[in-house]
């Protein structure tokens, strides 16, 4: 059982609380967005995940052989650091190995589960990956190889980077959309769906496998992307919030009928 109060030293002034957030944060721990539950002051606005909040002192991942995790507030190397997990930049909290050349975790990274299942699908962490992402259409999410990990399905047929589906929520917050759909959620579906149809390719919803479909088929290949998204997207940010729901019907009603 989480402990609900805590103090925690990046935030002396006042304990903690485990709460609902009930808006989308910017975590003042790893500096990485959040939802739902959290470790938060009201008083100073200050928000932790639970994963940076009690992070583990050190830890193994199956991913780096041979390779110990401490965790730092901030890392003890100086120069741009990049999470080996998302490839987004780490400008906080991190677990960082002691090699020569460190490999560096974000901690919502470092608890990524290693499958996932639900809603007729199940899907593996992978460091690399023999299906193309459905989002930027590549085996690898950088020009120089393979970088960062990847939800694939059992089947093969559905795989996204962890990159791509960040990248896809960040647009659609720095959008404004989740600050708007608190107040107008009927009137701000159509706004995600802009959002969405902006974040992914048009390379997707006109490839020849889906063009050849059609009615019921078409329409179940885009019912198990939406699953495979809502999967990869509560395992990324936490629990199920309105905003994840709102985000999976927008996707399905704008690509389904391009």
């Amino acid at each position: 059982m989480l402990t609900t109060k805590i103090q925690h030293p990046s935030h002396p002034l006042h304990q903690l609380k485990l709460e609902r957030s009930l808006v989308p944060y910017i975590c003042d721990g790893c500096k990485e967005l959040g939802f739902e539950t959290c470790y938060q002051c009201q008083i100073c606005n200050f928000h932790l995940h639970k994963e940076c909040a009690i992070p583990s002192s050190s830890f193994y991942h199956r991913f780096f052989k041979g390779c110990e995790f401490k965790f730092y507030e901030e890392s003890p190397r100086l120069g741009v650091r990049v999470c080996d997990g998302c490839w987004r930049d780490v400008r906080g909290f991190v677990y960082q190995c002691s090699h020569k050349k460190a490999y560096d975790l974000q901690p919502p990274c470092a608890k990524l589960p290693k499958t996932l299942a639900g809603e007729g699908v199940k899907l593996e962490l992978k460091e690399n990956i023999k299906s193309k992402c459905l989002k930027c259409q590549s085996r690898s999410n950088s020009n120089k190889g393979p970088k960062g990990w990847s939800y694939v399905s059992s089947c093969g047929k559905y795989c996204f980077h962890v990159a791509c589906v960040k990248e896809m929520f960040y647009e659609a917050w720095e959008m404004g959309y989740f600050d708007q759909q608190k107040s107008d959620l009927d009137a701000n579906t159509s706004g995600l769906a802009v959002a969405l149809q902006r974040t992914v390719p048009s390379t997707l919803s006109s490839s020849t496998e889906i063009v050849q479909q059609s009615g019921g088929k078409a329409k179940h290949y885009w019912n198990m992307v939406a699953s495979v998204l809502r999967l990869i997207l509560f395992a990324i940010f936490g629990d199920p919030i309105t905003a994840f729901t709102t985000l999976i019907v927008a996707l399905i009603q704008s690509l389904a009928t391009n």
